[in-house]
């Protein structure tokens, strides 16, 4: 048998960020597009500014129902067709709301770009909205809130976004609205709040993929360059308040086998200078296998398959109104769940008194720095990152930047950040189990006032 030369590794390279071109279309559309050889499978983002403070006093889940609906046919094709038109093209169409506002996701081969752009296009340019097609999409959402509300970490999650945010702040409410809101919404509300909120000004596409051989300004003019709409008016955001005062809330699940807990509280956002050291501090606490939570909850007690901790941006903005949830989440068998509470609690106490050791930051920078090629190999890791970065209003070469801060920042600083992330004494916990089993364990540990709350 013939055998292929073994192929020889390289000499390794420095590695960055990719950063993209900035521009921006006649129609007041920006445009950041991103060239990276060999990505044959173009992803493109296109962030809306139509946040959910924007939705009308009782209308929660508006814009989700607009966002599903922008694939549901337009002025061209009905929902059948342009869904057969993007089949066609081998492309994938997908679109949601968060609080920052809409975001709207193509993935497609280069060979099929301009096909695939256009059809993104005409959705956002005049998407049909058929009475028919929203009552369906109305209906779906009626019917998937009660399997939300069925699992507990989404359970926990609702109760303790509502028991942390005052009532009067969206943040507060469930992002796709609850039953009672969304069996209002009909195809009037979804295009009212479409001829709002959703024009090019203000508006950016952010497209990343192989673009070698393609006229992706010819491209441009001819399908999301001939989107037209005047800009809008700015959407009032009021500021991100909460209190995080210690207690604990429990959610009877009477049987339950397992408790949910949801620990959390709100911190800087992404322009505060602390976030590096902040993401590099909750990994060393609960990011991996290998975090101090899982090494006493996983590997030596035994109390759970993994607890992670975590940092989620809400709202970034450069004016400093934003914030991230800073979290604690995993699940406990639901005899231990005090124990596993009280564990917990010394965890947290016993970094603030010792600190993090230099072998944990060592490991913790080599896992989030180290690994960053591999996470951003796919166009779509990439495009997705450069539109949250648009979508929190950070510089385009802010990734980059937050690397070479990750590695430069030292032991006594990831410390630092995350004992300040995680004080013992101002974190909200919700825990979704067996209230008549788990409250007097809980109560005995001291951690906030106990609350109990039917499912």
């Amino acid at each position: 048998m013939t055998f292929h030369p073994r192929p020889q590794a390289g000499q390794p390279r420095p590695w960055a960020f990719p950063a993209p071109e900035r521009g921006s279309l006649p129609n007041g559309l920006t445009v950041l597009r991103c060239h990276r050889p060999g990505q044959q499978v173009v992803a493109v983002e296109i962030n809306l500014t139509a946040p959910l403070d924007a939705e009308p006093a009782g209308l929660d889940g508006v814009a989700t129902i607009m966002a599903r609906a922008l694939s549901e046919g337009t002025d061209k094709h009905t929902a059948e067709e342009f869904a057969a038109e993007l089949e066609r093209c081998g492309a994938t169409l997908d679109a949601h709301a968060d609080h920052a506002g809409v975001r709207v996701s193509l993935e497609v081969p280069v060979s099929r770009l301009p096909r695939a752009v256009g059809l993104l296009a005409e959705a956002l340019r005049a998407p049909a909205f058929a009475d028919s097609e929203v009552d369906r999409l109305v209906r779906n959402r009626l019917d998937e809130i009660p399997h939300e509300l069925a699992n507990p970490q989404r359970r926990a999650a609702k109760e303790l976004y509502r028991r942390l945010f005052p009532a009067d702040l969206r943040m507060s409410r469930p992002r796709q609205g609850t039953e009672e809101t969304v069996a209002r919404i009909d195809s009037a509300a979804v295009r009212a709040f479409y001829e709002a909120h959703v024009r090019p000004a203000g508006a950016t596409a952010v497209i990343v993929g192989d673009l070698t051989g393609v006229d992706l300004d010819a491209v441009l003019a001819d399908t999301l360059g001939a989107w037209t709409g005047t800009a809008g008016r700015p959407v009032e955001v009021p500021p991100v308040t909460a209190d995080d005062t210690g207690r604990v809330v429990i959610v009877d699940r009477p049987g339950a086998v397992q408790t949910q807990l949801l620990i959390g509280r709100i911190g800087p956002d992404r322009h505060d200078t602390v976030w590096a050291a902040q993401v590099l501090g909750t990994y060393c606490l609960g990011g991996t296998l290998t975090s101090r939570l899982d090494k006493v909850l996983r590997e030596e007690k035994g109390y759970t398959y993994g607890v992670r901790a975590f940092g989620q941006v809400l709202r970034s903005t450069a004016d400093g109104r934003g914030a991230s949830m800073l979290a604690i989440s995993g699940s406990v068998d639901t005899p231990n769940t005090g124990p596993a509470l009280d564990d917990l609690w010394k965890v947290l106490r016993t970094l603030a008194e010792g600190g993090l050791t230099d072998a944990e930051r060592d490991v913790a920078v080599q896992n989030l720095v180290g690994v960053a090629p591999l996470k951003f190999e796919t166009a779509a890791a990439v495009a997705g990152t450069l539109a949250d970065q648009v979508e929190q209003q950070l510089p385009d070469d802010y990734q980059a930047q937050l690397y070479a801060q990750l590695a430069a920042t030292g032991t006594v600083e990831a410390t630092t950040a995350v004992v300040k992330a995680f004080p013992v004494d101002r974190l909200v916990t919700v825990l979704v189990g067996d209230a008549a089993q788990i409250e007097e364990p809980v109560r005995a540990l001291g951690i906030g006032e106990v609350t109990v709350v039917g499912n």
